[in-house]
């Protein structure tokens, strides 16, 4: 099992819906976009240059509750 995937099973254990998708940047760069969000209404998205670093920075943002962490590549948001 990749490390990402116990996230997002972690993620399922704690009662978020979550989903991953990858993209290209105007620039022809991938990137990765995950999200999760709650019975209570919150939802998180944040985007990386990996899969990994969008799910372990998606995991950080849900534990401090929405506040964004100070990873340069990621972009937070709540709804509601």
């Amino acid at each position: 099992m990749k490390y990402w995937e116990i996230i997002a099973e972690n993620l399922s254990k704690s009662g978020c819906s979550w989903g991953c998708v990858s993209a290209i940047d105007s620039d022809g760069r991938t990137i990765w976009i995950a999200d999760a969000h709650r019975d209570d209404g919150k939802r998180f998205v944040v985007h990386a240059d990996e899969k990994l670093a969008a799910f372990v920075e998606l995991e950080s943002v849900i534990r401090t509750n929405g506040k964004p962490s100070k990873t340069a590549n990621s972009s937070p948001r709540s709804q509601r």
